[in-house]
């Protein structure tokens, strides 16, 4: 995909807002369910395998998860979306329905809900361990409205916690008698060494003048799209599914993951402060190459010069020049590619999702969900 699709985003946004495959859009109120439902499921074995680390960094995962004030006093503050253990749980319940030609009573799901939710744990504990890194390593001060974790207990206390967290992933499925334990537990591991390596080519990014679009991408699949293709493959194989149609449910996540990354780049240059808890422009600010604003530097425009120009000041930029830098960015195409592109991933999605499960009536609860991604704001 390259920077000729930047006028196409239009069109792409009209198509999506009629939903899917031209149906209708699922109801938010689904999608809000499946999320409560997997953070209801998952709360608990979170808390039980925190409660095995030692109580010094115990003490921070629990303030990282929103269970705890810094001094260790209750707390309900956000815990995040829960998209990726919803995932698992929603992949493990499609593949047995379609294994079933999609007879399942209601003590089925249940049953195999329950099943898998070692699995969404442990994909759970995976994401939170990429987020206090992420967070030490982009020196961000917030995250869901508060404190992040290294700025109240110090960047390596949060590193610390962290790595914990990652062992108990791999611990949390290694325990687990389910038979695709095992398999799940080789493509969880698999998973991590991409997004290093993802996480390692974005900062490697914001030390070269150039990048590719073509790189961004790559970067941004391994670092995004990996941990969400891992969460549907691992839910297939705990639904039953060969590795084949695990394989293909993961190429559906990766896709999904794509376009949340397009999302989430798009919120990160236009977000609402009130909203996403970060300063307007925060991607600006820093001057992050993210996929708006690396279509726009290769957009040959007038804008995408502009823009090129207030990247490379040698200052702190003010509120003005990031104000400028997102209408360049605006302006050379940046904007409309991104939206455009999220709509295209989740098209090529639907195309692997069908691969895997191809009873279409299983699938309803994943396409809630990936239809989320794609309209979520913060």
């Amino acid at each position: 995909m390259g920077i000729d699709t930047l006028n196409r985003g239009e069109n792409h946004r009209e198509e999506h807002a009629v939903g899917l495959g031209g149906a209708a859009p699922r109801d938010d109120d689904q999608a809000a369910e499946l999320l409560a439902r997997a953070r209801g499921a998952v709360d608990p074995a979170l808390k039980a395998a925190v409660d095995t680390m030692p109580e010094s960094m115990a003490r921070i995962a629990a303030y990282h998860f929103g269970w705890r004030e810094a001094d260790g006093s209750p707390a309900s503050a956000d815990p995040g979306k829960a998209i990726r253990p919803a995932l698992v749980l929603a992949a493990a319940q499609a593949c047995a329905a379609a294994g079933t030609a999609g007879v399942q009573t209601a003590a089925d799901t249940v049953g195999l809900q329950t099943a898998a939710v070692p699995a969404a744990a442990a994909v759970e504990l995976v994401h939170n361990f990429t987020l206090l890194h992420d967070d030490v390593i982009d020196r961000d001060e917030t995250r869901r409205h508060r404190p992040t974790a290294w700025r109240v207990f110090g960047a390596t206390e949060a590193i610390l916690a962290g790595d914990a967290l990652h062992s108990l992933a791999l611990r949390t499925l290694a325990e687990d008698g389910h038979a695709a334990a095992g398999p799940a537990m080789r493509r969880l591991a698999d998973c991590v060494v991409e997004l290093c390596g993802g996480q390692q080519a974005d900062c490697a990014f914001e030390q070269r003048s150039a990048v590719s679009l073509a790189e961004c991408l790559a970067m941004a699949e391994a670092k995004t799209g990996a941990l969400l293709g891992s969460a549907c493959a691992i839910g297939a194989l705990y639904g039953g599914a060969d590795e084949k149609a695990a394989d293909a449910m993961d190429a559906f996540g990766r896709q999904i993951g794509l376009a949340f990354q397009l999302i989430d780049d798009l919120i990160g240059i236009w977000g609402d402060p009130a909203v996403t808890g970060k300063p307007a422009g925060a991607d600006l600010l820093v001057r992050k190459k993210s996929l708006p604003v690396v279509a726009a530097l290769g957009s040959g425009t007038p804008a995408g010069a502009e823009l090129a120009e207030i990247y490379a000041l040698d200052r702190p930029l003010t509120p003005a020049e990031v104000r400028r830098a997102a209408d360049a960015v605006e302006r050379a195409g940046g904007r409309a590619w991104a939206q455009g592109a999220s709509c295209e991933r989740m098209a090529a999605a639907i195309e692997h999702l069908a691969l895997a499960v191809p009873e279409p009536a299983a699938t309803d609860d994943l396409l809630a969900l990936a239809e989320l991604v794609t309209r979520r704001n913060r």
